[in-house]
């Protein structure tokens, strides 16, 4: 004990004359390590390791700034240089791009006003044959530099018949010259009339005609409508004689008599369509008579009747042909 005492009051005993250079340094590197945001001060030390590191970031500090300064002085040379350079041409490329900008403007004004011109007459053409387009659709399947292939599709209405007709346009160049030709034409059509004309879009199908069946669709729908308001006039003016089975837009229409029992007259108005595309109304008259009035007609009126009707119409036309039988009937 007495020789571990002696050693440690010689460690701890202060050294006369103070620390060298030497040590002093070395002590403030082991306190710097234990504690770096310690800053010692000792006695003979110059400077602290936070020093150093403030210094460091200066130095980067200041080269940066050096190449950023050396950076913007290359950048107004380069671009000093393409102005010298390429400087006409920059400016020919920018009025270049006005003038394209100033002309799709313009064609983008004629491309409106075109549009309001094709709806103008779209609503004329509309107002002149009754066909009226709700829906139009094209489809490219096609394109190449000598042949283009479109698919159409075309929904809309004439009077109350509706239709949908789809079709495919090729167009090929020969030479200078562009023909064109319909293929694939497909025609569907909604209301009761179509029967009379089945056969006829099936032969403008082959065909691949699209102007006549609009020229069939517009004379055919105007046929119709002219006998459907006929016979609503005849059932509003003659409800008691006259009766429609099958609505104002069938061919037929009855006459009866309050005062005849059993005595009937058929109005079949039928319109046929030729192949050709000649539409045409075609009226018949049918007489139901009891056996009894049959026996007492010596003079064949009801046999002869559907003939009379027929030169009623050639002279008074439907209207008035119906009208005068009507007439007969109230006698």
């Amino acid at each position: 004990m007495p020789l571990v005492e002696s050693t440690l009051a010689r460690d701890l005993a202060p050294v006369d004359g103070g620390l060298t250079d030497t040590e002093a340094g070395k002590l403030t590197e082991r306190e710097e390590v234990r504690n770096p945001s310690t800053s010692l001060s000792l006695p003979g030390t110059k400077v602290t390791w936070a020093e150093r590191m403030e210094d460091e970031y200066e130095t980067e500090i200041l080269q940066l700034c050096e190449e950023i300064a050396a950076l913007e002085a290359e950048k107004e040379n380069i671009e000093r240089e393409v102005s010298v350079q390429y400087g006409q041409e920059l400016s020919n490329v920018l009025g270049a791009i006005e003038e394209d900008d100033g002309r799709s403007r313009k064609d983008t004004s004629k491309l409106m006003d075109d549009i309001e011109k094709m709806e103008k007459n779209l609503a004329r053409q509309t107002k002149l044959n009754g066909i009226t387009l709700t829906a139009c659709r094209v489809k490219t399947i096609e394109k190449s530099k000598t042949k283009v292939v479109q698919q159409h599709r075309l929904m809309g209405h004439c009077c109350h018949l509706s239709f949908q007709v789809q079709f495919e346009i090729i167009e090929t160049q020969v030479e200078d010259t562009f023909i064109r030709k319909v293929m694939n034409l497909s025609i569907v059509m909604d209301g009761n009339e179509i029967k009379d004309i089945t056969s006829v879009v099936s032969r403008v199908e082959e065909t691949k005609s699209l102007l006549l069946f609009f020229r069939i669709l517009k004379s055919f729908s105007a046929n119709c409508e002219h006998r459907s308001k006929t016979f609503q006039h005849f059932k509003e003016k003659y409800p008691d004689m006259v009766s429609l089975p099958e609505g104002c837009q069938s061919e037929l229409m009855l006459i009866q008599s309050p005062k005849l029992q059993g005595c009937t007259m058929c109005i079949f108005w039928d319109i046929e369509v030729t192949l050709e595309g000649d539409v045409r109304p075609k009226l018949d008259l049918l007489m139901k008579m009891p056996e009894k009035a049959m026996r007492m007609d010596s003079k064949n009126i009801v046999e002869n009747a559907p003939d009379y009707f027929l030169n009623l119409l050639r002279i008074l036309g439907p209207e008035a042909s119906i009208e005068s039988v009507i007439k007969t009937v109230c006698v």
